[in-house]
């Protein structure tokens, strides 16, 4: 910037003050204005401010606007196909594709594009345990998005470590630069490129921070599994008896909300790794949902948009007051804050659990509210919607989504970011769950009474209450009753919520409406089960619904 207006960024003298000795010139990023080496909090907040990324607003956050890019390009996700990855990736919708020869020229340009500017840079951990965890450094090209690195990420405290950093992976975050569909063979001008051979990742022409974050998580989730460690798109937390709780869904299901709870103490919110020591953050910070955030529903997380060092994205402000509103959706459904760990007043400082999960958590928002709101599975059982990951794509979480739930099967309650096969976690999944004993719910966190537009969201307050008598042992002696048609074990009672809760029918209006919509939704879990048959085993297809019997 300084080339453009003749006078220095606030940050300038100290720039290569935290510089590693292996240097950016490594990544073929050559003749630039100016690099910024491992800037803190408060530098970022100087230069975002400066080049008009963003704004401060009432009571200390930075606000930045990610113009059209509000949410993952779920559809614009490449790995580059070569020899070291071409039988161990599973390619297909999620993972596209790419040659080596496409991504080396996007890469050239790539670098030549960035000849003159000033870049920034962060060197930092991906995984909180020292045994399994990824050297990364992010380049970016906006001062905003390398705070959000280091919100999002392990930082590194000393500067004789900074120093001697060598990344083991690094990405490139551009939003100005556009891929060419012509030349790339890509679907659009948005790319994100893995290349495993290069240990190299691109993010093009993207503004949105959650891109970032979950490419590095697509790296955990190729590399961790190959080290025996369980990579899972979950939120962690743990209680007074170091009993660990796994949190499984997609964006929206409830994942940060749930694990948020005051007499638990946080492990994460989104990205974590089961080894045999333990359960550890892939991260150092959360990315939470802030549309419609309440302090009375989820005070701590609501009193993180108030904080100096938190990143708001997409969300709504008073310019003259600098008041935020956190229930307006101009822009996005999909406004989201990120913000450390720390932040959390009850969160695990070392971001590591040394201790096992006592229960397992698979969190679905049935949009079509026929599901029960709580259900025990046997491991068979588990493996099976472990693999079908049903649940709704809520509302702003991808480009292109309405503001209907849209029904969906996610494998592993991840497939946007899963690298292998399916039945490869799954697999992995029980090999460690059998060895602990660990309970496995499912949860429904959508709706009843009727499907999305026709009934209500379930109750918070009921789906905590159930959650925490399953944690804390208070359902293992309940009288359960047997699905009709999925075969899993619904309590009857539970300490705090209603009887009539149990039976979901009873919330319809018209119960032969429920059933069938019920055993549409079997029909929908049967097909889609389908895709996976090939490389499942007979006792885990034969786990799934059956359909409703004729009367």
């Amino acid at each position: 910037m300084s080339k453009y207006l003749k006078f220095d960024t606030p940050a300038q003298k100290q720039a290569g003050d935290l510089k590693s000795d292996f240097g950016i010139e490594n990544h073929g990023l050559r003749h630039l204005d100016r690099v910024y080496w491992n800037l803190p909090e408060a530098a970022l907040y100087e230069e975002a401010i400066f080049r008009n990324e963003a704004k401060v607003v009432n009571g200390g956050a930075l606000l930045v606007n990610t113009g059209k890019w509000t949410a993952r390009a779920a559809n614009d996700k490449y790995f580059v196909r070569e020899s070291s990855t071409e039988n161990k990736i599973n390619w297909g919708e999620y993972n596209r594709p790419m040659t080596p020869e496409k991504f080396n020229g996007m890469l050239y340009r790539l670098q030549a594009f960035l000849q003159g500017e000033e870049l920034f840079v962060q060197d930092v951990y991906a995984g909180a345990d020292p045994e399994n965890r990824l050297a990364v450094r992010i380049i970016t090209d906006k001062a905003w998005q390398s705070l959000f690195a280091r919100n999002m990420l392990i930082t590194i405290p000393d500067q004789a470590s900074l120093k001697s950093f060598v990344p083991d992976f690094t990405l490139i975050a551009s939003p100005s630069f556009k891929a060419d569909p012509r030349i790339d063979g890509t679907l659009s001008e948005t790319a994100i490129v893995v290349d495993f051979s290069k240990n190299m990742a691109v993010v093009a022409g993207s503004s949105y921070g959650g891109e970032i974050k979950k490419t590095i998580f697509s790296i955990m989730n190729y590399l961790m599994p190959l080290n025996n460690v369980m990579s899972m798109h979950c939120s962690a937390n743990v209680g007074k008896k170091d009993d660990v709780a796994l949190f499984f869904g997609l964006s929206g299901t409830g994942k940060t909300t749930l694990s948020a709870d005051p007499t638990r103490q946080l492990i994460g919110d989104d990205e974590h790794g089961w080894s045999d020591d333990g359960v550890f953050n892939y991260e150092g910070g959360c990315y939470a949902k802030a549309i419609r955030l309440s302090s009375e529903a989820e005070p701590e997380i609501h009193d993180c948009t108030h904080r100096f060092g938190t990143i708001l994205e997409n969300v709504v402000f008073d310019l003259a007051s600098r008041h935020i509103d956190l229930d307006d959706e101009k822009y996005t459904e999909n406004t989201r804050l990120s913000y450390p760990l720390e932040f959390i007043p009850n969160a695990v400082h070392e971001k590591m659990v040394r201790s096992q999960p006592k229960n397992i958590i698979f969190l679905t928002a049935d949009a079509q509210g026929v599901m029960p709101p709580i259900a025990r599975l046997n491991m068979n059982q588990a493996i099976y919607h472990f693999i079908s990951g049903y649940t709704s794509k809520i509302a702003g979480t991808e480009l292109g989504l309405g503001i209907e739930p849209e029904i969906t099967f996610s494998a592993c309650f991840g497939a946007p970011f899963m690298v292998h096969h399916p039945f490869f976690y799954a697999d992995l999944l029980r090999h460690k769950a059998e060895k602990v004993n660990a309970n496995i719910w499912l949860v429904n966190t959508g709706w009843v009474g009727g499907k999305f537009g026709v009934g209500k969201r379930i109750s918070i307050r009921h789906t905590r209450n159930m959650l925490n008598a399953a944690l804390e042992g208070k359902l293992d002696n309940v009288e359960y009753r047997k699905d009709e048609l999925f075969g899993f074990n619904i309590p009857l009672t539970c300490p705090n919520v209603p009887e009539e809760v149990f039976i979901p029918e009873n919330a319809w209006g018209d119960k032969d409406e429920y059933w069938m919509k019920y055993d549409a939704l079997a029909a929908r879990y049967i097909e889609n089960f389908k895709l996976f048959k090939d490389g499942v085993p007979d006792e885990v297809i034969n786990a799934g619904p059956k359909r409703l019997k004729k009367k």
